[in-house]
């Protein structure tokens, strides 16, 4: 599906989705986040009513590192988890039967709210200039991990010649300023506030490589659990879908931004200029198959996945 055409669908998104049978007890979910804006469509769902519309109860719960979702989400702690492709792709690799049942936020050229920030002084400002630096990502073989990585390959430099680290959004900011790292692949609002302070700079704005409309995030819950609640999953997947459709008009902005910084804590200064990644709730094939190709070049993979049976029809 063209992006174009799957916005226009989703802007038309019927307000009065189908509910649960009148009586019927749907299980509570608690949702595992971390702290970037593609979960926005999470977050509106909740604020604006999407889901309890529908008698679902959502306790979303913040998440500092991305890579730790599928673990939460085998361990029960979180019913629904939104880990990005590579590392849902990496936990099923690794043997974890999860599924897909939603999806959060997309790539887009227009979107510059993350990218490689290089500590002040550092004189970082290619992918030659950080061959035997040390690079901190917040989630080792997440999405900045994976696509910075990729970006280096597109420039002619061996990923394996730098450096990683793993490290909370949070923390990116001190680790520069104490000299732990010599640059971080880092998203806004985090981004925004070191350069902000001085502590660094906007090295690359990598994305821009990125093709259209592939998913950042991607909600993915135990095949076993999304097999006994289907009521739920169906339940969480409309009321995201929801969620994107009002993201859609801009009449909703201010309610939009209001429920992304109440989620991942930003100051109205900072919450009015952040960028806000478009929604894509539905998570197709095509799409994961893009993930695997990527993370095979990589040598992220040892199996070939089943992309088929791993979204929930």
């Amino acid at each position: 599906m063209k992006r174009r055409t799957a916005l226009a669908a989703l802007a038309a998104f019927p307000a009065a989705a189908s509910l649960p049978a009148f009586g019927q007890t749907l299980p509570k979910v608690v949702f595992g986040f971390t702290a970037v804006t593609d979960f926005a469509s999470v977050f509106v769902a909740a604020e604006q009513g999407f889901f309890k519309k529908r008698r679902l109860e959502v306790e979303l719960k913040f998440i500092p590192i991305n890579s730790t979702i599928p673990a939460a989400v085998q361990a029960d702690s979180l019913q629904i988890g939104g880990p990005t492709p590579s590392v849902f792709l990496q936990s099923v690799d690794g043997g974890l039967d999860h599924v897909v049942v939603a999806g959060g936020g997309a790539t887009s050229k227009t979107i510059t709210g993350f990218g490689l920030v290089a500590k002040a002084g550092s004189g970082i400002r290619t992918a030659q200039d950080c061959v035997g630096k040390k690079i901190g990502v917040p989630g080792l073989g997440a999405f900045l991990h994976v696509t910075f990585r990729a970006w280096l390959k597109t420039q002619g430099v061996d990923h394996k010649k730098v450096s990683f680290i793993e490290a909370s959004f949070p923390q990116h900011g001190d680790l520069l300023r104490g000299g732990s790292v010599d640059a971080v692949v880092s998203a806004d609002p985090f981004m925004s506030r070191i350069t902000d302070s001085g502590a660094g700079y906007v090295a690359s704005y990598y994305s821009t490589f990125l093709p259209e409309n592939q998913p950042t995030i991607i909600h993915t819950a135990r095949r076993e659990w999304a097999e006994k609640n289907p009521s739920a999953v169906k339940a969480f997947r409309e009321g995201v879908q929801e969620g994107a459709a009002f993201m859609l008009q801009p009449k909703n902005n201010e309610a939009v931004r209001a429920a992304v910084g109440k989620y991942i804590k930003l100051p109205p200064e900072v919450l009015a200029k952040v960028q806000i990644s478009p929604p894509s709730p539905i998570v197709t094939e095509k799409q994961l198959n893009y993930w695997v190709g990527l993370m095979k070049e990589q040598e992220m993979l040892k199996t070939e996945p089943a992309v088929a049976r791993l979204i929930v029809k």
